[in-house]
């Protein structure tokens, strides 16, 4: 099995690239790819003539590491209840190009943020709209308050949220 994870953000420090890389390990037994979204720089995606007609090439890439993967892991950053800027951007240009991004995909949906809510509002975006887009999402899993629940080296550090994690992912495995 191919895996695919990525963090939804382009921040050089961002917390959904730490969870999405962390979540990735548990399927260390399959061919694993954790890949940074900043090597997919774009221009502002505007719907114009000519940039539905002459996409930028990375792009293209980018639909492919999807295609090729057979299970994707997203965690997704959440700014102003919302996707970020830059993924969004992304996710536009990557659905002009081919409508079902995720065609034949099996997606798990992360999000995570300094806050109690650990971006729910995002995560529910995703969950109603990754669909359409031909996503089976396979689960979804929220941590909140990331910088008192998780450590760089160690994962997640909440008892309680490490077993809920455990679980959701194994579940995922069989």
């Amino acid at each position: 099995m191919k895996v695919l994870a990525f963090g939804a953000s382009y921040s050089p420090t961002s917390i959904n690239q730490e969870l999405a890389t962390y979540a990735a390990k548990y399927f260390s037994e399959h061919k694993v790819e954790v890949l940074n979204i900043n090597q997919y720089k774009l221009p502002v995606f505007t719907a114009n003539e000519e940039q539905i007609k002459n996409p930028p090439n990375v792009i293209h890439g980018f639909i492919t590491k999807i295609k090729n993967s057979d299970l994707v892991i997203i965690s997704l950053a959440e700014h102003n209840a919302s996707y970020t800027a830059a993924f969004k951007n992304l996710f536009d240009w990557s659905s002009v190009v081919e409508s079902k991004i995720f065609k034949n995909s099996k997606v798990i949906l992360l999000a995570t943020s300094p806050g109690e809510r650990g971006a729910k509002s995002v995560l529910a975006q995703a969950l109603e709209r990754f669909p359409r887009h031909g996503a089976e999402i396979v689960g979804s899993f929220s941590l909140p308050e990331f910088d008192k629940n998780f450590d760089k080296d160690k994962g997640i550090i909440n008892p309680k949220i490490l077993k809920d994690f455990t679980a959701f992912i194994d579940k995922l495995k069989l």
